[in-house]
């Protein structure tokens, strides 16, 4: 865990199940202060909470049972960053097909499960994120959903294959593909950038 001194709080990651490791090995390795959220109360300790690949049902089972969701929910309406990949976007989706399931419902689209089909269950593509990089990025795509529909207010900042893959609706970011297991930070650092700017303004709210 890296911690810093600034009056700032750490980007946590929700640590239950998934791939949360490797969302850590990128915040450290950019240098990004970080710290693993494994219980609702410490969502009170971070300044923006990424939500990793995993499996959905799983993930939700928790959620009821510790009180995750409902404190997720308190963490956007507050204003804070949350940014889910592949199963953390199934999640935070207002609708889920394939089949449908609970989900948190705090991003506008319509998102489809397990969409690409078993005969690519996993892929590397290219993609492009131009309000990010003037280059594409490669893009990790594991039993991936599909983005069905986006709603209005939801920006779409990356396609692939002429599909949305990187959505953002206010304090929200979302991906279909796991940017966590390559070697390019540029996703890791506009959402720590988007953190930044949130506890400047919550600081500055505070007279500090």
């Amino acid at each position: 865990m890296l911690t810093m001194d600034n009056g700032h709080k750490p980007i946590g990651v929700l640590a239950i199940q998934g791939d949360f490791a490797m969302h850590a090995k990128m915040l450290e390795r950019m240098g990004a202060p970080y710290t693993l959220v494994k219980h609702a109360s410490e969502l009170a300790d971070v300044g923006g909470l990424i939500m990793p690949g995993g499996e959905s049902t799983t993930m939700l089972k928790f959620f009821s049972n510790e009180g995750m969701g409902e404190a997720i929910k308190e963490f956007v309406a507050a204003g804070k960053p949350v940014f889910g990949t592949c199963a953390g976007a199934i999640l935070l989706a207002k609708e889920v097909l394939n089949p449908s399931q609970e989900r948190l419902g705090l991003l506008d689209i319509t998102i489809e499960r397990n969409a690409y089909g078993r005969q690519v269950d996993s892929s590397v593509r290219q993609g492009e994120c131009p309000e990010l990089s003037p280059r594409p990025l490669e893009m990790v795509f594991i039993r991936a959903p599909i983005i069905r529909r986006v709603g209005e207010g939801v920006r779409v900042l990356g396609r692939c294959a002429g599909l949305p893959v990187l959505v953002e609706q206010h304090n929200i970011l979302a991906a279909t593909f796991h940017p966590e297991l390559t070697e390019d930070e540029t996703v890791h650092q506009y959402f720590w950038k988007k953190t930044e700017s949130v506890n400047h303004l919550i600081i500055d709210s505070l007279g500090h």
